[in-house]
């Protein structure tokens, strides 16, 4: 019961399902038997029609076989007589043919004249064997024996242009000329042409220039104007600007011309007859026995030989003239002209494949790319040592007003526009300025080469070697370690005096150099790094590497500094040691003018250094400084030193307190290394100076007032020079030392009165 209940249910579904699917397709029924009831009587007038056709095919068929037999005698009469009159016009052409070659050959029209003769070649030459044919062909052959002359007359000739030859070359072809040989001749008239146009080049080149880049610097420009701090519009280093240095108008359109007329006329020509040989001898279907003679292969031999040999003279004219260009101002002229130097060589490709001469026009590319950034090199080192030799001067210039605090503080250079000289700090900040606003406006210039629209820029040297190698490593490391190089350079003077280095340059580089392990070299090559896109495939040069150069070359010629002004002082003190008798001197009254200038000097360095660097780190002074100064040399040192007894055995206990008492103290290294802070440098100066004074104490003699004019000196250095070094006790211990060394050289040991020696150096 369960099952027929189910089966029911399922009678009920499907008469559901059947009734919707006829009230859905009703319409669809209704249009159906419209159809099927047209098409019932469509049927039948189709059936009338037709039985009316087969009707009258039947009447057509019998009407037609009624003419056929009505015209069969008359048709085969007519089929003879056409075959006669077409035999009839073949022959009167064979016997006009003649007078027509003669006429196409006084009217030049060759082609038709060859087409002529080749149409009637084969029907002359079948019936050869017949007199009146034989006497036709002689006279076609010594006809076109003419015409092929006057064709060959015309290709040597070599006036006519590029598609007459070709339609002569194709003549020829057709009148069974060797196919190698009228290669050769093809080639050789286009060669003529081809030189002439190259000779026209060559007659544009200018005599060889003389090597090394443009000068950078315009010398027009003062060096106060070439170091300004910020260059703005209009200035010498601002690359847009009509006066920059960097910019040579003799050149401005030369190399663009240049490329352009051999693009125009070589390379064009070139192509065109590249064009017309493959055309003629390449392309050209083979047919009959030329077939086997395989003349494509041997004629593309021929012109590959060809197109190699002009190119290689038409390349070493375009690299002659690109050597020329040894100015690196407007560098967008050679950018431009290479661009359309290798897109233009580009039509080769397509044209000749396989050929070298892109590939060979590439490397010409990428040659000069090569020999710009040497220039640019060149250039910038220039630029630089021009910039020093500027500094130099500004230094080297007389002060306004006397003697200005520092040393180099205001060193006066040439006029700015205002009155006032400029500064170590001015003279620093301008001359890092317009080297990095040089930098920039190289790698402007060199980034032309990668711009988007240049053809060449896609090629891999240009994405990879050209940005990492070139750019990055050959133009802007390399000028970096010549920056340190040449800098480090001028610690190499030789004299007692430091050559003829001014000190404040060699403070002035120092800091430059600082700057550049600070944030300089930094900031460049993170400049290279984003403009060029520089992917380090290969090895390159580290950023710390660098920082670690010029440290060190900031290192060196900080200390070179420091020796430089110890030994000016140092030559100061030696020769007032050296030019007095020490033994016969009167008592002394006054502060030696020589200790004066010591310490006048040493001021000027302080303030000179200070313009620089930062002032660093002092041990705590003592809060008594000024009057250790003078008791420095009393007290029981003194009174055990200079005992006025001084007998034998006491000066031994003198000598044996006192090398006892340099061995509890700390050992002074006088060439120590000195760091970045004005104390350091301070304090290096003074210990080489009062090591040379007490050197040169050394090797004198001293009577009683020698002794005491040494023991004013010192105690008027003591008062004024513990407070530019780092700690005050080494003052004290180097001064100790010479009025020490003093005594024991002295004859009468008798010392000066500590309040005398006040009083004198109060005054003083």
């Amino acid at each position: 019961m369960d099952q027929e209940s189910c089966m029911v249910r399922q009678i009920r579904s499907l008469d559901s399902d059947m009734q919707t699917l006829v009230y859905d397709n009703y319409n669809k029924f209704i249009s159906a038997t419209d159809t099927i009831r047209k098409m019932k009587n469509d049927f039948k007038k189709m059936e009338d029609e037709m039985d009316c056709l087969s009707t009258n095919m039947a009447a057509i068929t019998e009407f037609s076989a009624h003419i056929s037999g009505t015209l069969q005698d008359q048709h085969a009469q007519i089929t003879k007589l056409s075959g006669v009159h077409t035999l009839l016009r073949k022959l009167q052409f064979l016997f006009e043919l003649p007078a027509r070659l003669n006429k196409c050959l006084e009217l030049q029209a060759y082609s038709q004249a060859v087409s002529s003769h080749r149409r009637a070649h084969c029907v002359l030459q079948q019936y050869s064997h017949m007199p009146s044919f034989r006497g036709i062909q002689d006279d076609c052959h010594a006809i076109m024996d003419k015409l092929a002359q006057e064709l060959r007359q015309k290709f040597r000739d070599g006036g006519s242009s590029a598609k007459d030859l070709s339609e002569c070359v194709e003549l020829l072809l057709q009148l069974d000329e060797p196919a190698e040989e009228l290669c050769d001749k093809f080639l050789s008239h286009a060669q003529s042409r081809l030189e002439a146009i190259l000779r026209g080049l060559e007659a544009e080149l200018r005599p060889p220039l003389s090597s090394g880049p443009t000068a950078v610097i315009d010398p027009s420009i003062g060096p106060a104007r070439r170091l300004s701090a910020a260059p703005t519009a209009g200035s010498p280093t601002d690359p847009t600007s009509p006066g920059n240095p960097f910019l040579s108008p003799s050149s401005r359109t030369d190399i663009l011309e240049f490329i352009d007329r051999g693009c125009n006329e070589f390379v064009s020509s070139l192509c065109l007859v590249i064009a017309s040989y493959q055309e003629l001898f390449v392309n050209r279907p083979q047919e009959g026995n030329l077939a086997s003679k395989n003349i494509p292969h041997m004629a593309i031999g021929k012109l590959h030989a060809f197109v190699d040999s002009l190119a290689t003279c038409y390349f070493s004219l375009v690299e002659r003239r690109i050597q020329e260009e040894k100015s690196v101002g407007d560098n967008s002229l050679l950018v431009r002209a290479l661009d359309r130097f290798h897109r233009r060589l580009q039509a080769v490709t397509k044209l000749l494949p396989g050929s070298a001469v892109p590939s060979q026009g590439t490397e010409i590319v990428v040659r000069a790319a090569r020999e710009r950034i040497k220039q640019y090199l060149e250039a910038l080192q220039s630029f630089y040592l021009d910039s020093l030799r500027d500094v130099r001067q500004a230094l080297a210039a007389p002060r306004l007003g006397g003697s200005s605090a520092g040393g180099g503080s205001h060193l006066a250079g040439p006029a700015t526009g205002k009155d006032a000289p400029a500064s170590l700090p001015e003279l620093l900040s301008s001359l890092s300025a317009s080297i990095l606003n040089q930098i920039k406006s190289v790698l402007a210039s060199v980034h032309l080469f990668t711009a988007k629209d240049i053809t060449f820029s896609n090629k891999p040297y240009f994405k990879g070697e050209f940005c990492s190698q070139g750019v990055r490593e050959s133009l802007v490391v390399n000028f970096i370690k010549f920056v340190c190089q040449s800098s480090r350079q001028f610690c190499e003077s030789a004299g007692d005096r430091g050559g003829s280095t001014p000190p404040a340059l060699l403070l002035l580089l120092s800091r430059l150099c600082l700057d550049y392990e600070t944030s300089t070299i930094t900031y460049i090559l993170t400049l290279t790094d984003e403009q060029f896109l520089v992917q380090h495939h290969t090895p390159v040069t580290a950023v710390a590497a660098l920082c670690g150069e010029a440290r060190e070359a900031a290192q060196k010629l900080l200390n070179h500094y420091v020796k430089v002004q110890g030994l000016i002082i140092s030559q100061m003190l030696r020769k007032s040691v050296e030019t007095r008798d020490w033994v016969n001197t009167i008592e002394p009254r006054n502060v030696r003018a020589v200790m004066k200038r010591v310490v006048e000097d040493t001021t000027s360095i302080d303030v000179q250094v200070g313009l620089l660097y930062e002032e660093g780190v002092r041990k705590a002074h003592s809060s008594d400084s000024s009057k250790r100064t003078f008791s420095v040399y009393s007290g029981s040192r003194q009174q055990t030193r200079y005992a006025p007894s001084y007998t034998p055995s006491a000066a031994m206990d003198t000598n044996l307190l006192s090398n006892i008492h340099k061995l509890f103290s700390e050992r002074i290294d006088i060439f120590s290394l000195v760091e970045f802070n004005k104390v350091s440098v301070l304090t290096g100066i003074i210990k080489i100076s009062l090591k040379t004074f007490l050197e040169c104490v050394r090797l004198r003699t001293f009577g009683r007032y020698g002794l005491q004019q040494i023991q004013v000196d010192c105690n008027y250095l003591q008062m004024y020079l513990w407070r530019f070094v780092s700690d005050e006790n080494l003052v004290h211990f180097l001064l100790d030392e010479i009025v020490g060394s003093t005594a024991h050289r002295c004859l009468d040991p008798t010392p000066m009165e500590q309040s005398v020696i006040e009083v004198i150096c109060e005054r003083g």
